[in-house]
């Protein structure tokens, strides 16, 4: 059996809010694991699955009614709520601009505290280089875990594949790819990258993004 690709929470570095998803088929071919979450609307709890978190906002799918310009408290972590608005909405996603930038790197190391069905994924805007036995291609890296990266490239290796993973700043990282699907591809590490290591790379990430806006 092939093994899918799966959906997890997404975290990014980058202010700008999630906008609304395009009109491609969802989940037909994915395996989804979104965070569960809460927000507040007129003092009436609703629970929720975190698809996308930015510093700027979030996209979540919802299950009560959402329109857009209609305030909300979300909680990220006990007993913190963030204030914000709908954005826009699209059926069951929403998205939710924050009234003020939040803090992603601080927000997902609390997440990664205690046990977890699954490591979160981080957003990244970058390139990596994958290697092949004696071939070596350059890929554009979207997200990246403890435990793997998710890339895009028009040279799709094989799932099985063997592969050392050389990411800017990040020392090389066996791995195999574990799943193929419309031109990304999934790689598993061979080893989990450390979190402080993870963490302080994102930061320099962070940093370099903010340069460039």
């Amino acid at each position: 059996m092939d093994e899918q690709p799966v959906e997890t929470t997404i975290y990014s570095l980058s202010e700008i809010p999630p906008a609304a998803p395009d009109d491609r088929r969802e989940g037909e071919r994915h395996l989804t694991l979104y965070r569960v979450g809460s927000v507040t609307i007129d003092q009436r709890r609703e629970l929720c699955l975190i698809k996308n978190i930015s510093a700027g906002g979030m996209m979540i799918r919802a299950y009560c009614p959402m329109r857009e310009g209609m305030k909300l408290a979300v909680e990220l972590k006990s007993g913190q709520p963030i204030k914000g608005v709908v954005s826009w909405a699209r059926e069951y996603n929403v998205g939710v601009t924050f009234d003020q930038t939040i803090d992603v790197i601080e927000i997902l190391s609390a997440s990664m505290d205690g046990p977890r069905p699954r490591m979160p994924r981080i957003e990244v805007e970058t390139y990596t280089t994958v290697r092949e036995g004696a071939t070596t291609y350059r890929m554009r890296a979207c997200d990246i875990s403890q435990g793997g990266i998710k890339v895009e490239s028009l040279t799709i290796l094989p799932r099985g594949s063997d592969v050392v993973v050389t990411l800017p700043g990040l020392a090389p990282v066996p791995g195999v790819i574990r799943w193929v699907d419309e031109g990304f591809c999934g790689i598993t590490f061979n080893r989990l990258i450390a979190l402080p290591q993870l963490v302080n790379w994102l930061q320099e990430q962070r940093g370099g993004i903010r340069a460039v806006g």
